[in-house]
């Protein structure tokens, strides 16, 4: 069963396409996850399947029906969470919390169950102003508003930005529990790690996918030899690296650089020497198993040429 479809969707701002024909479909009960920078169409393509904006060209449908004709009716299945938080801040978390039961006829009491786990944490802090809260606060008294009227599908834009991460791994462990309550969850995130966590995802960059499919076994496709590499000399090892006429790519991963082989040709040998003749030492080269982000590099690169 289908819950979100899109086909061909385009959106443009001032001429400028933000979505270059986006396709793609989510199973009910997914966690499907849309992974991309800032700027790469997360947020319009949400905007879109929440029936907030109108695309340009294409078709889509949330829970079967379609976000033109239907929006009155999807606005009361879905539930949506922005990426910047956007509650009435001058009001207590409670009142947020019942403004938005209300808007959808139903009370805290009646739904309280789908949100007991997160609400409990917030729920000392009941008559505190929305505006008050820390981020990690701020993001389970949204998450609860988005879930008091039961929705059937939920769409989370960028949740854990600015998170502490002891935040991120509460509110994706929250993101189980509701799958279990048969909930599909639409996820867009620029962290790469948090991939890992879906069913399935899309790695999307200037308004394109590039590839959807489960984390594992897009980590399955990637092909390259990957080498990590560093030195005494890391900016400068940059460059060298890039410049070697062998090494196809090179990109710089927290402490390291992940680089990959145009070919076999190259041994570890080989490049320590070459290292060694451009004045770097204490030379460390690894070989590792790639990453999403390594994936997401890989292909972005290849979207470029």
């Amino acid at each position: 069963m289908i819950a979100v479809s899109a086909e061909g969707i385009i959106k443009k701002y001032a001429g400028v396409e933000a979505l270059k024909g986006i396709s793609f479909s989510v199973e009910k009960g997914e966690i499907f996850g849309i992974i991309g920078p800032d700027g790469a169409g997360k947020t319009t393509l949400f905007r879109i399947l929440t029936t907030l904006i109108l695309a340009n060209e294409g078709t889509a449908t949330v829970d079967e029906l379609d976000v033109v004709r239907n929006y009155k009716e999807i606005r009361k299945r879905v539930g949506y969470m922005p990426g910047r938080f956007s509650l009435y801040q001058d009001m207590t978390v409670e009142e947020n919390l019942s403004f938005f039961a209300t808007v959808f006829n139903t009370s805290i009491k009646e739904n309280y169950h789908l949100i007991k786990d997160i609400y409990q944490q917030i729920e000392p802090f009941k008559n505190r102003r929305a505006g008050a809260l820390s981020g990690g606060m701020k993001q389970k008294l949204a998450l609860s508003c988005a879930l008091i009227h039961k929705p059937v599908v939920l769409f989370l834009d960028e949740p854990t930005t600015g998170v502490d991460p002891v935040s991120r791994k509460e509110f994706w462990e929250m993101l189980k529990k509701l799958k279990q309550e048969g909930i599909t969850i639409l996820v867009s995130t620029p962290y790469m790690d948090e991939a890992v966590l879906c069913d399935r995802i899309a790695l999307i960059q200037e308004g394109r996918f590039m590839q959807i499919d489960t984390p594992q076994d897009i980590i399955n496709k990637f092909e390259d030899t990957l080498w990590t590499v560093q030195s005494n000399k890391m900016s400068k090892l940059l460059i060298d690296l890039r410049n070697h006429e062998k090494i196809k790519t090179c990109f710089a991963f927290g402490d390291v650089h992940h680089i990959t082989l145009e070919s076999n040709s190259l041994n570890k040998k080989e490049l320590e020497h070459y290292l060694i003749e451009k004045g770097h030492s204490e030379i460390e080269i690894k070989s590792i198993r790639a990453t999403i982000e390594d994936c997401y590099m890989q292909l972005a690169e290849k979207g470029t040429k």
